[in-house]
């Protein structure tokens, strides 16, 4: 007999065996699982030793996080909001959210609402500043804005001068398990190709090319996750690794190039460790003896961590570009959040295309054997045509950063420390976070 209509208090007769198997009736008839009934009935012989507080009940799936897919966007779409605030500036429009949103919605198809785009620029550190005339402007936080300038002025300054030295581009990423392509051309009357639940295992892939050889031989690293429900492949790389595989690929280097990558935590290793803010007085004051500065035993940790702010350098000084440099090579950091500027990255959409659309075993060993066919399978054509994308993009927001500076001037007010507002309901936006 089957309760899931919930019509157990209709019945006349109601027997013995009814209460045999009373937890397997309720949920039967509240259409839930026998184990949520058991998880009840534990919790509430728990609260029976405390009867003033009475019965307490956990939320089953406590700890699951929504996935927020309309305010976290992969590299390529975020870029393009990026470009399009940027493209406001330089029309000396106001963008304001909703503005924004509207152009994001006609080039990705976005589906955010306006809280969700706030969210977005938030996230690609974008911020209230006020405007001459009192409203609010949304600007990029200073200093991203001036490590773009700093990297597009050297890399631009590079090709003007004909420095005939390879550029070198190097990256990161990732090719799942059931890494398949999601849309097909499919009838009514037949059942489509059947997509893998998940993304499976991960493989992570380093490599490092550029225009004149393509990808650079005997610097190919590819290698399987330990945890294959990560959600980054950052977690799965450390700078011992990524030390070995960068040192192997300068070895391979057939002449002095110049070197191209972000600043993921693992590429920047600092030649001398500093200690933090949380390191212990001892520590700090082993730090201080190692370096010959003198310290009284009387003095305290706030006096001691003076000592050490006056010897940090003012630019950071990394143990890759160090290691570089001693073999005749140049590095030059991205800016954060910039990936357009990298032809890797439309190197990677390439092999991962070809491997989605190859993958139809979905099988760790057969996935790791197609990301080398792909690999193996750009040409140094390829590269060209990619970079050539890249260094395009590269020279026209170098021209926008000159002539950016001249355009806001009239603007934009000086700024104070606590002009950034987000939130406020009586904001220009009519909407809160």
């Amino acid at each position: 007999m089957s309760f899931k209509d919930k019509d157990l208090h209709s019945q006349k007769e109601i027997d013995a065996k009814f209460f045999i198997k009373t937890q397997d009736i309720t949920a039967e008839a509240c259409g839930v699982s026998k184990r949520s009934i058991q998880r009840i009935c534990s919790e509430v012989k728990k609260n029976d030793q405390l009867p003033e507080t009475g019965p307490s009940f956990s939320s089953p799936r406590k700890s699951y996080k929504r996935a927020k897919y309309v305010s976290e966007l992969d590299d390529f779409n975020s870029d393009v909001v990026r470009r399009t605030v940027h493209e406001f500036y330089d029309r000396s429009e106001y963008p304001t959210s909703e503005l924004i949103l509207n152009a994001v919605k006609s080039k990705i198809n976005y589906s955010g609402s306006l809280s969700s785009i706030q969210r977005l620029l938030r996230n690609l550190k974008f911020s209230y500043k006020k405007c001459s005339d009192g409203r609010k402007f949304l600007m990029e936080r200073n200093d991203i804005v001036a490590l773009r300038c700093k990297f597009l002025r050297q890399i631009c300054t590079i090709r003007q001068n004909k420095d005939t030295r390879p550029i070198v581009y190097l990256d990161e990423t990732w090719v799942n398990q059931n890494h398949s392509r999601t849309i097909a051309w499919q009838h009514d009357s037949m059942v489509g190709p059947k997509i893998p639940i998940g993304k499976g295992g991960r493989l992570i892939v380093v490599h490092a090319g550029c225009a004149k050889y393509g990808f650079i031989q005997n610097s190919k690293l590819v290698f399987r996750s330990n945890t294959g429900n990560s959600t980054d492949y950052h977690s799965q790389m450390n700078s011992e690794v990524f030390k070995s595989w960068f040192t192997q690929m300068l070895n391979s280097l057939e002449e002095p190039s110049v070197i191209v990558m972000d600043n993921a935590s693992y590429h920047s290793t600092l030649i001398d460790n500093f200690p933090k803010s949380n390191t212990r007085k001892a520590d700090v004051q082993a730090w201080l003896t190692k370096k010959n500065v003198d310290f009284s035993p009387l003095e305290n940790l706030a006096e001691l961590r003076q000592k050490v702010k006056a010897l940090i350098p003012f630019e950071k000084k990394y143990e890759l570009d160090v290691l570089a440099l001693e073999m005749g090579h140049e590095v030059i950091r991205l800016p954060p959040y910039h990936c357009q500027y990298n032809p890797i990255e439309l190197i990677w959409a390439q092999v991962k295309n070809q491997v989605a659309t190859k993958n139809k075993t979905c099988k760790m060993v057969d996935i790791e054997k197609l990301t080398h066919e792909a690999l193996d399978s750009v040409t140094q054509h390829d590269w060209e045509k990619c970079v050539r994308h890249a260094e395009t993009l590269q020279d026209e927001d170098n021209e926008k950063e000159i002539m950016r500076d001249s355009m806001l001037e009239p603007i934009i007010l000086t700024l104070l420390p606590d002009d950034s507002d987000w939130g406020e309901s009586s904001d220009e936006e009519g909407n809160s976070e």
